[in-house]
Parts: C-alpha cells; sequence; structure tokens
C-alpha cells in the first residue's frame, strides 16, 4: 500500500553538479541569455547574496554564480538550464531574512530580482496591483499615495514583496490588517524545471481548484519562485495618530497593552520595546529623537477626529493605571514619522549593541496565544537575567509574537542559542509556535518537527 505522505528516508539522494567544468558551461548558457553584465561571479558579491547582518554564512557557503533576470521568461530559461545540469538555486530580493534562508549551502546559482523591481499595473477602482518580487514595500507605498492606497504588511524596511510572500512576513500593521497571506489574490510562480503556473485570475475570492496561492506563500521558494503578484490594496488611514507611553518595568506596558487590546478599541498597532531595544535605538543613532531608557508601547491608531480623541483619553486614562511615566500622542506627519521610524528601525538598532564586529546576532519569533504573552515575556526576561549577554526583547502584542535579540561574543554562542531554544520550547508549551513572522529557514528545521510532528513535515514533502 503506498503512503499519503513520503519521510525524508524515503526520498532518493538528491544530486547536485556543481563542479567547474559544469559551472563553466552553464555561464556560457547564462551569458548568451542574460548577457554577460547580468552573469556575476565576484566571490564577495556571492558572498553578499548569501549572508547578511542578522545570519552571516561562512565563507565557503555562497553560490559561484549570482543571476539578474529581468521577465518570467529569464527565470523560466534558467531554472531549465539548472535543472538540466543540477545545479542548486537560491534567490535574492531585500536581503532581510533572518533565519538564514539566503544561506547558500550547497553553491551554485543565486537568482537576484534586483531588474525585476517593477509596478506592472494598478487597478485603483478593483484596489489591487500587479508586482514583480523586487519591488520594496515602502516604494510601493510611496507610488500608491496619490491614489490614496496602500499595501499594509510592513516587516523590516528593507523588504521586497518576493521575499515577504516566501518568508509569509508580517509586521507592525498586523494587528489590524493580518499577515501577508490576507493581501495576495494570484501569483505567478516559476517551478524548479522551468514550468511557469499562474495560481489563479484576478477575482477577490475563488474556489477553483486548490488553493495554489496559499500553498507557494510562505514556502521559502522550495516550491518555486515568484516572479509576479496580484496584491489587494486598500484605503490610507485617515488621520493617522501615534500614542508612545513609557513604563517603569515591562509588565506594567504589557498590562496596559492586553487591556488595550481585550476592551474591544479598533487600534492599527500595539507594540512593546523594552528598556534594552530602547537602549539601542539612542546607541544606534537611527532615531532623531534621544529616548528615556525605559519599557515603551507604541500604538498606532486613525480615524475621524472625535474618534481619535475617545481612543487617546483612552489610552492614556489605561496607561496611567498601571504607572504610565511619560505619555505623548500625536497626528503630526512629521512627529509620527519620527515616532514610529523608532519602532521600525528596531531590527538594525539591534545589531549597534555589539562590543566587537566579530559578535553574533541571536533572534527569536516566537508566536503564542494572546493570553499567554505576558506571561511569556516573564520568563523570557527571567531567563535574559545576569546571563551576561545583551538581551533585548520587542513585542507585537497586539497577535501574541515576541522577538527576544541577543547579541553576544562567538565564544558565548552556544549560552545564548541554549537560551533561545528555551525561549521557543517554552511557547511551543504555550501552544504557541517557534516563528511568527520570520519562517523556518535552515535555523528551525528541527523545531518545526518538533512543532507540527513528523506526520505534517512529510505531508509538505509529499
Amino acid at each position: 500500500m503506498s503512503s499519503s505522505t513520503i519521510s525524508v528516508k524515503q526520498l532518493p539522494p538528491l544530486r547536485y553538479d556543481v563542479s567547474d567544468h559544469n559551472l563553466s558551461d552553464a555561464k556560457m548558457d547564462f551569458e548568451a541569455l542574460l548577457g554577460e553584465q547580468n552573469v556575476i561571479s565576484d566571490p564577495a558579491q556571492c558572498h553578499s547574496r548569501s549572508s547578511n547582518a542578522w545570519t552571516p554564512a561562512r565563507p565557503d557557503q555562497k553560490p559561484a554564480i549570482i543571476l539578474i533576470p529581468r521577465s518570467t521568461d529569464d527565470v523560466s530559461a534558467i531554472m531549465r538550464i539548472c535543472s538540466k545540469r543540477l545545479i542548486p538555486v537560491t534567490s535574492y530580493a531585500g536581503g532581510t531574512s533572518l533565519p538564514g534562508a539566503l544561506i547558500s549551502t550547497r553553491g551554485g546559482v543565486c537568482i537576484d530580482f534586483r531588474d525585476m523591481a517593477k509596478i506592472i499595473c494598478v487597478h485603483k477602482e478593483d484596489m489591487d496591483a500587479v508586482v514583480q518580487p523586487g519591488v520594496g514595500w515602502r516604494e510601493l507605498n510611496a507610488c500608491l499615495e496619490k491614489d490614496g492606497l496602500f499595501f499594509p504588511p510592513d516587516p523590516s524596511p528593507d523588504a521586497r514583496i518576493g521575499g515577504m510572500i516566501a518568508m509569509s512576513c508580517a509586521g507592525t500593521n498586523t494587528y489590524r490588517y493580518g499577515t501577508v497571506k490576507e493581501w495576495i489574490i494570484a501569483l505567478t510562480v516559476v517551478l524548479a524545471d522551468g514550468t511557469v503556473v499562474k495560481t489563479k485570475q484576478r477575482p477577490r475570492k475563488s474556489s477553483a481548484g486548490y488553493d495554489l496561492t496559499h500553498i507557494i506563500i510562505g514556502s521559502e521558494g522550495t516550491l518555486g519562485l515568484v516572479t509576479e503578484a496580484v496584491i489587494k490594496l486598500t484605503s490610507i488611514p485617515i488621520n493617522q495618530h501615534v500614542a508612545v507611553a513609557t513604563f517603569p518595568d515591562v509588565q506594567a506596558a504589557v498590562k496596559t497593552s492586553l487591556s488595550l487590546v481585550n476592551s474591544g478599541l479598533l487600534l492599527d498597532a500595539v507594540e512593546l520595546l523594552d528598556h534594552m531595544s530602547i537602549k539601542a535605538i539612542n546607541v544606534s543613532k537611527l532615531s532623531s529623537k534621544e529616548w528615556e531608557e525605559l519599557p515603551t508601547m507604541f500604538l498606532k491608531i486613525s480615524g475621524y477626529q472625535n474618534t481619535i480623541n475617545d481612543l487617546i483619553a483612552i489610552i492614556e486614562k489605561t496607561s496611567n493605571r498601571y504607572g504610565c511615566k511619560n505619555f505623548e500622542a500625536t497626528g503630526d506627519k512629521d512627529r509620527v514619522k519620527v515616532l514610529w521610524d523608532a519602532r521600525k528601525n528596531d531590527g538594525k538598532a539591534a545589531l549597534s549593541m555589539k562590543k566587537d564586529p566579530s559578535d553574533i546576532f541571536i533572534p527569536s519569533d516566537a508566536a503564542v496565544p494572546l493570553s499567554r504573552i505576558a506571561d511569556l515575556i516573564e520568563e523570557s526576561h527571567r531567563l535574559a537575567e545576569g546571563n551576561g549577554m545583551t538581551t533585548s526583547i520587542t513585542a507585537h502584542l497586539g497577535d501574541g509574537n515576541l522577538h527576544v535579540k541577543v547579541i553576544c561574543a562567538a565564544s558565548q554562542r552556544k549560552e545564548g542559542e541554549d537560551m533561545i531554544h528555551k525561549i521557543e520550547h517554552m511557547a511551543m508549551a504555550m501552544e504557541g509556535t517557534v516563528t511568527g513572522e520570520h519562517g523556518i529557514g535552515l535555523k528551525l528545521r528541527n523545531e518545526l518537527i518538533e512543532e507540527i510532528g513528523d506526520n505534517a513535515v512529510n505531508m509538505m514533502r509529499s
């Protein structure tokens, strides 16, 4: 009897040919297809497509060749060549991945989508757009602003649509708008053998066959490469305000935030940075404001002015109930940008806490049911106390997602990784996940099996 799923033991050994001879011949094929200027083999550039400041790759973990396509047809032709020659492929867009998804462990080629960064069309009346994978979400929203539209998912400031789809990203807007899954209508995907698949047409809903669109989202490049996306848009929030409150300790900030979340108020975002995250913002100089180094709650709200006034009053009253030290709410666009940019630059700021260039950054991305986020934060802080490592915490409190970030000397790598593993196991014990928005990559493969079980992982392999 045949099995419905496939275990790794049943799979035939993977075969690659990354010999100099094979790659040299393939390079000539690529140059004929793309032009010599779009085929790069400089070692430094190759390593930069496999590594970033958050998850550096070893010197030997790099592609041999970078390829720069301009169209779906180019990507399809590249994949046909690689399939025929047994050459492994990775892809690159914004390069902001945290769990090691960029790392080229088997050499081969990297497809860089830098020249596939066009907003192909915007259907204003349908509130959707067709974009290529190299489009950045910030650049997209700057283009859409004149039409009063925007694309809500807001991960790392430098993220691109292709990577956002591959990693099933989220961001600070998730509390109100959901993750990127909720904002993708259809995809054009190139499979490993070069086959081009369009997952569906452009309707807002469809029951036509398998939901291939959402199978591709979050597959991290293992099922195919996205070369075009039809994305949903929505109206820019009116009269957007930001409220910021500082607290004497993290517990007070968490209690305030969860009280607001559970009240049923319509908030756009509910975020928390602990005192070490705020210190990193100051050290990095990424904010024009000098912040008081205390646990800080960041909220976004929007709507008609009467509604805003009521919300601000409730937020301030609730904050004061839990010992708020300072409170600010503003609708001034310049001030809103200053305050919210501090929150958005948290990931980059964390790197400024390195005491030596050789120090390493170890992040976590656990998410739990809302009722357990306070427990996870408290236990994470307990683990961080007195460990001799620089540890900071950021939380998307509205959706139960927690980022614990460890900066430590290379000699402390094991202690740092052990701490992060403990947090991940606590999250799973709380019926949560090891990754709310960053993805599995190379670093969380074993934890994926622990979280969802062999049968679910084997079904993915099938």
